[in-house]
């Protein structure tokens, strides 16, 4: 059942005519310079950073990946919990998604201390976002009264990591409803068992290829990705590390469908404001890079059970 490993990589950006804003182009009615920091930008500004996927790197989980976006290392791994959430009804039909983010120790320059009471502003700010976007996408009565978490633990921090996470997160649902599918956990609606068949000793039925895929379909039609971009010395850049989002005058974190709708934008000016101009021109650069993120996320799982 479990696939060992699946490795791809995205290293060329789409079309660079589609970045409305130029190297060294005007930005808001002035030009753009560097910083007195001149940064040493190895990529162009719409190149996304390498990307591979390893399926499975966790045996004991549903699914697991351990998902590198440059030196952005994430393990996510999707579990199915025992029972539903204390607040669903004893007879609830639909389903349940929640999601847990964190830093572990080694992942940062300097040692990150565990939060061992309990996620903290950054860290709880992150989970409801990964579990927003997941949910934001999947239809939980189509899924059934299932609960699955999504753990998402950084392994090496370099910029992006709510972002990465969103994605891998992405990958791991997916893999982990596809094999529900499979075992009987999850059903389609008209095959699910009443209380009575249960206490007779119901067994699943068995559902062959096409109803497979048409269920996971209505569970999961589009997938889920996430990318940030922002401007740097007035140009726009896609994917940003953390030499780019630190020193980026405004930086956005966009969570998109594979059929071109959004779950969240988040955008902030750090210690600057922006035009909607440079909106625009941010989000299109967005949509650049998560359409081949959504191209791997296909490719990645493509007959894999």
């Amino acid at each position: 059942m479990h696939s060992g490993q699946n490795t791809l990589a995205a290293k060329d950006s789409g079309d660079s005519a589609t970045n409305a804003l130029k190297r060294g182009g005007q930005v808001g009615g002035s030009m753009a310079k560097l910083k007195k920091t001149d940064l040493e930008i190895s990529r162009d500004n719409d190149e996304m950073r390498e990307i591979s996927v390893t399926l499975d790197f966790t045996p004991n989980a549903l699914a697991s990946v351990l998902y590198k976006q440059g030196d952005t290392v994430v393990l996510a791994c999707c579990t199915k919990q025992n029972s539903l959430p204390r607040w669903f009804p004893r007879d609830a039909d639909r389903g349940w998604i929640h999601s847990e983010y964190s830093l572990l120790p080694g992942s940062t320059d300097s040692r990150f201390q565990r939060e061992r009471r309990g996620a903290k502003g950054r860290t709880y700010e992150i989970e409801r976002l990964i579990a927003r976007s997941l949910r934001g996408a999947i239809d939980l009565e189509a899924l059934g009264p299932v609960a699955l978490t999504v753990d998402c633990d950084v392994l090496n921090a370099d910029g992006g990591t709510r972002c990465a996470s969103i994605t891998a997160a992405n990958i791991a649902l997916r893999l982990g409803i596809r094999r529900l599918i499979a075992s009987g956990d999850s059903l389609p609606k008209a095959l699910r068992p009443t209380y009575e068949e249960k206490k007779a000793g119901w067994s699943a039925p068995e559902l062959d290829a096409e109803a497979r895929q048409s269920h996971e379909n209505s569970i999961l039609a589009n997938d889920i990705a996430a990318v940030s971009v922002g401007l740097v010395d007035g140009e726009t850049y896609l994917d940003l590390d953390y030499i780019l989002d630190s020193n980026a005058d405004v930086d956005m974190n966009v969570v998109m469908t594979s059929d071109g709708r959004f779950i969240e934008v988040q955008s902030t000016g750090e210690e600057s404001t922006y035009s909607r101009e440079e909106f625009n021109a941010l989000v299109d650069l967005a949509e650049i890079g998560i359409k081949q993120i959504h191209d791997i996320q296909k490719a990645t799982l493509d007959g894999v059970e």
